[in-house]
């Protein structure tokens, strides 16, 4: 199956075109990417059997050609290229978020179920090492019964990078609560089910910076765990990743899942190094004051999610990653932007 990539930034190079090329039954076909520079550095990885072209209205205009198009550009054009492809008839991989508003993604949702499209959003993060290890310790009944989950990403950049991301413009739908919070929410509505109220604190921190890069999320989900969630770029000591504190044990664990890193450095899945692994000292740890033991990490399987695409497109199944599960994650961002802007808890209707 043909995939055309929309964008070879951070996003479509590190991520989705690595991914794609290592899954067995899809091949990377077409790169957008109006940046020179950008298009030789693809040829150079991927071979002169990948097209590359300046504009996405190239791709559209050779939709017959492609059996899936992934979506990697800046926030701001999620919405008016799904559809387009939407409407090309192409089903589609939306990095995320998909848009800016809840609203936004169930239209898209809408759309693709009238035409009978694949629409999914990637949330890689929900195959991180660490979260498949929780996910399985709430299986197992390890901790009991949850009552809370913090859960963290924090980094240390006091200097701004510069680019849309950091952009106060609401329409680059930029921040660090549209980004890290995007997976932060993801993983707490898929461990624990919707939330019923969100309460949120969202700073600048950082001399010149427009966009929020010290932001707090909690949520209280309608099963009654409460999930605590930070996302900053202002933290020069960091906090556990996880911590999860349930009636029988607690779960403590520090570091970030490896597998960004080792794309980035070049690393492939099916590489000879096994994928997605950590050391042993790296490991979290399950117990109460009484006693800890290390809880061995599952390894990290970010090649998890293509594969299911292409199971999807094959099979017409559903894809690992809704578009209405989305949007209920935007649901809540949006709620949390209100919450952080009127110094109030935002209450969530049932859908």
């Amino acid at each position: 199956m043909r995939v055309g990539l929309v964008g070879y930034g951070l996003a479509g190079s590190v991520f989705h075109a690595p991914l794609v090329t290592a899954t067995e039954g899809l091949v990377l076909d077409t790169v957008v990417t109006s940046d020179p520079g950008r298009q030789a550095e693809a040829r150079t990885a991927y071979g002169d059997g990948l097209t590359t072209v300046a504009h996405a209205d190239e791709l559209f205009a050779r939709a017959d050609a492609l059996d899936l198009v992934v979506i990697a550009s800046p926030n701001r054009t999620h919405v008016p290229l799904a559809r387009r492809a939407l409407d090309a008839g192409l089903p589609v991989v939306v990095d995320k978020p998909l848009a800016a508003t809840a609203a936004e993604a169930d239209e898209l949702a809408a759309l693709a179920d009238a035409r009978g499209l694949l629409l999914s959003v990637f949330q890689n993060r929900r195959w991180d090492n660490d979260f498949r290890t929780v996910h399985a310790l709430l299986d197992d009944g390890a901790l009991g019964e949850v009552r809370r989950f913090e859960s963290r990403y924090e980094r240390w950049r006091p200097r701004l990078k510069g680019g849309w991301r950091e952009s106060g413009d609401p329409a680059e739908v930029g921040g660090l609560l549209y980004d890290l919070g995007s997976h932060l929410v993801d993983q707490a509505l898929t461990l624990f089910g919707p939330a019923a109220t969100v309460y949120a604190e969202a700073d600048v921190r950082r001399e010149g910076a427009a966009a929020d890069d010290d932001t707090f999320v909690a949520l209280t989900h309608r099963d009654g765990v409460r999930s605590h969630l930070w996302m900053s770029a202002t933290s020069a000591q960091l906090g556990p990743r996880f911590r999860v504190l349930g009636s029988a044990a607690a779960y403590v664990k520090h570091g970030l899942d490896p597998q960004e890193a080792a794309l980035r450095a070049g690393a492939r899945p099916g590489d000879d190094a096994p994928w997605g692994t950590e050391p042993e000292a790296e490991w979290g740890a399950l117990g109460s004051l009484d006693g800890t033991e290390p809880v061995r990490t599952l390894p990290g399987d970010y090649p998890a999610y293509y594969a299911g695409i292409a199971t999807a497109l094959r099979t017409g199944t559903p894809p690992p990653v809704t578009a209405r599960e989305a949007a209920a994650t935007l649901r809540v961002l949006e709620a949390a932007r209100t919450s952080a802007a009127e110094g109030r808890t935002v209450v969530l209707t049932a859908n």
